[in-house]
C-alpha cells in the first residue's frame, strides 16, 4: 500500500509522489513512515530522508530542520532545505567536512556550531555516495 508525501521548502516544493515508505531524520533519531500509521507531528534534524517510491525506487534529500506531520495517509514535510542526493557532490562535501573540523571552538555557542557544520557534511557525504 502507498500513500501521498509533499516536501516543502521555503522556496518551492520538492516532491509529491505517492511513496511506500518514508525514513525522516528526526531530532531524536530515525521515524520510519508506512501506511495506515497513526497522526504524528515531529521535530526533523539534520541527515538523510529516504523515500521508497511506489514504482520500487528509492529518492533521497538532505534535509534540514523544521516539521514532519502524518495525517490521513498525508507525510507533509516542511523543512528549511531539501536538496536531492542527485545534487550534492562528494568533493564539496568533503570540503565542508574538513573546514568544520579545521574550526576551533572558543566557546559553547561556537562549539554548537561547528558539530552542525559537521553534522551537515557527514550527511551530505552520505548522500553524495548514493
Amino acid at each position: 500500500m502507498s500513500f501521498n508525501c509533499v516536501v516543502v521548502t521555503p522556496e518551492q516544493q520538492a516532491l509529491n509522489e505517492t511513496i511506500a515508505q518514508a525514513i525522516i531524520p528526526a531530532h531524536d533519531g530515525l521515524v520510519g513512515i508506512l501506511t495506515d500509521r497513526a497522526p504524528l507531528l515531529v521535530k526533523i534534524g539534520v541527515g538523510p530522508l529516504r523515500l521508497d517510491l511506489a514504482n520500487g525506487q528509492k529518492q533521497y534529500f538532505f534535509i534540514e530542520g523544521g516539521i514532519a506531520q502524518m495525517k490521513d495517509n498525508k507525510l507533509t514535510i516542511l523543512t528549511n532545505e531539501a536538496i536531492p542526493a542527485s545534487e550534492i557532490d562528494a568533493e564539496t562535501a568533503r570540503a565542508e567536512f574538513a573546514e568544520a573540523t579545521a574550526r576551533r571552538a572558543t566557546d559553547q555557542a561556537s562549539q554548537e556550531q561547528r558539530q552542525r557544520q559537521l553534522n551537515r557534511a557527514r550527511a551530505k557525504q552520505q548522500l553524495a555516495k548514493k
